[in-house]
């Protein structure tokens, strides 16, 4: 009986979070479909590059990436492909928020450069006079010194500011379409370039640390030396040995110098988004980042980060909604193979089994809304979409969920036909046949474990589904199937052995009585063939024991 109550705990549990999502952040009742049920949006991506080919191996590394950041965001059963010698095509299911967008198209090139001089964000320069004026770019004399006099000594060196540096750097401007192309800088030359705001101006050293050198990025909250939170995003940092030496190295320089050569820019996609000051030097390799960010902001630069940048840019072509590739009618033949799939079992378990069938209907009604629940728990907080693949597993799921009430109820009869009384033959039985059945589900999860990881695309959501309802199988037949069983057991019809029950000892062959033989109920027109072949079967199941019993009587009976 306690049993049936954690079971009815935990269908309470799955029906009232599915609820509080509908209540409280606009979930839906019903699992979301994915793309092949239900459509979505079509993105391409064009790259961003000047005019150096892109290569097919940069184009397989960009669509690898871009798939890690989508499964990252939670948008499931998502389809990334190349279009052509350029492109990358993005399928996403429904609409995708600006969040997931900003996740596909960022190139998340992260470098650390010195800063060298900062200013507000226009071109504006005061004249002799005190007044103000624009400096027109093209204004600049082309003919200006670009080489440093003397050769920079390190990324902080102020020669790196040349004549002809210097006056591009007055008359760039935040505004200016330039800022879109800082992310294409060379990373051994200085930077001019903008906070994501477009409040400060900056000029840049060369890169010092590049962002391939980080090995894990996560976000969380900001923390004081007592472990008190203080309600601030950031993005932690752990870089490789290399990466370590180099930041180590530099922020080592930076801190013996003032103003603005103290601080160290943090340039994410050609853009400032952290310039902070430099108090001490950190050589264990693991900075943070601040700077405003909010939770879910934190987390996409963690995550892009993480699966590494970009080999090149892209910029969003064309963005469209696509309709369904399978739609409702093949979900609607999805289905209709499972109900006739669960229908054959129904019939099976009900010629087989007869009213004890029942059991086996019931407990797949109770695994059927445990998985129902579950998987629209998890389409709501984990982004996860129903294929027609998914549909699958759950149909294949039937048979497996099917045959562990089947291995229950036969280890049950095999207890019968040893003479137990019902009660003793469900107990014992039980210990028998969950070794079994656990042992099936754990290879069954396994399988269905090591296809989710290995696979990609809608074949893990048929992974998914099977694994889901492999677990839900082993709950039920242990919080339900079970539990029923024992309660049925000490009722009169089926204690009794009733001929509609399934569990009639007589129909089983015979009553065994011991030391292999065996009392066939008069009346019962059982036939000879049967009582051999019980017989036999008595002889087989005999112990050590009850052999030599056999053995004994047998030769007292020569004598």
């Amino acid at each position: 009986m306690r049993n049936l109550i954690w079971l009815g705990v935990i269908i309470g549990l799955l029906i009232a979070g599915t609820g509080a999502g509908v209540l409280f952040s606009g979930a839906s009742w019903a699992p979301k479909l994915a793309l092949d049920l239900q459509g979505g949006t079509q993105i391409v991506l064009t790259p961003q590059v000047n005019d150096a080919a892109v290569t097919e191996e940069q184009l397989k590394q960009a669509v690898a990436i871009i798939r890690q950041r989508v499964d990252a965001s939670g948008v499931s059963e998502a389809e990334i492909n190349t279009q052509g010698s350029n492109n990358v095509v993005v399928s996403i299911p429904g609409t995708p928020d600006k969040a997931t967008l900003e996740r596909i198209e960022a190139s998340a090139k992260l470098d650390f450069r010195p800063v060298l001089v900062t200013s507000g964000p226009t071109n504006e320069v005061v004249n002799p006079d005190g007044t103000t004026s624009t400096l027109d770019p093209a204004s600049i004399d082309p003919n200006l010194p670009d080489t440093p006099t003397v050769s920079p000594s390190n990324g902080s060196d102020p020669n790196w500011v040349t004549p002809l540096l210097a006056s591009q750097y007055q008359a760039f401007s935040c505004d200016s379409e330039d800022t879109q192309l800082a992310s294409t800088a060379p990373a051994d030359l200085p930077l001019i370039t903008c906070d994501p705001g477009n409040t400060v101006k900056y000029l840049l050293g060369p890169v010092e640390v590049d962002g391939s050198d980080i090995s894990d990025a996560s976000s969380g909250v900001i923390t004081t030396q007592t472990g008190a939170s203080t309600g601030q995003w950031a993005v932690d940092i752990v870089f490789n040995a290399e990466g370590t030496r180099k930041f180590s190295e530099t922020t080592t320089r930076l801190v013996g110098l003032t103003g603005a050569q103290n601080q160290f820019a943090i340039v994410l996609d050609g853009r400032v988004i952290s310039a902070p000051s430099t108090q001490a030097a950190i050589t264990n390799g693991k900075p943070q980042i601040s700077g405003g960010f909010t939770q879910e902001s934190a987390k996409t630069l963690a995550d892009q980060l993480k699966y590494g940048a970009l080999p090149i840019g892209f910029q969003v072509e064309s963005s469209e909604s696509i309709s369904a590739t399978l739609g409702s009618t093949q979900l609607m033949s999805g289905l209709l193979a499972g109900a006739i799939g669960l229908a054959l079992v129904v019939v099976y378990s009900l010629i087989q089994y007869r009213i004890l069938g029942f059991v086996t209907i019931l407990s797949l009604v109770v695994a059927a809304v445990i998985t129902y629940f579950a998987i629209t728990i998890l389409s709501a907080q984990e982004g996860f979409r129903l294929s027609l693949s998914g549909v699958v597993g759950l149909i294949v799921a039937i048979g497996i969920t099917a045959d562990s009430f089947i291995v229950y109820f036969e280890r049950v009869r095999d207890e019968l036909r040893e003479g137990r009384s019902l009660e003793t033959a469900v107990d014992s039985g039980w210990s028998r046949a969950v070794r079994t059945i656990v042992v099936s589900g754990a290879v069954n999860l396994l399988a269905a474990a090591v296809l989710f990881i290995l696979a990609v695309g809608n074949v893990r959501g048929f992974a998914l589904t099977l694994g889901l309802a492999t677990i839900v199988d082993l709950v039920v037949v242990m919080l339900f199937t079970h539990p029923l069983l024992q309660l049925l057991s000490r009722r009169n019809f089926f204690a009794a052995g009733h001929a509609l029950s399934g569990l009639n000892p007589v129909s089983l062959n015979a009553v065994y009585q011991g030391r292999g033989r065996f009392r066939v109920a008069s009346g019962t027109g059982v036939k000879e063939t049967k009582i051999k072949s019980a017989s036999r079967e008595a002889a087989r199941r005999q112990t050590i024991a009850e052999r030599k019993a056999a053995l004994e009587a047998g030769e007292r009976g020569e004598d």
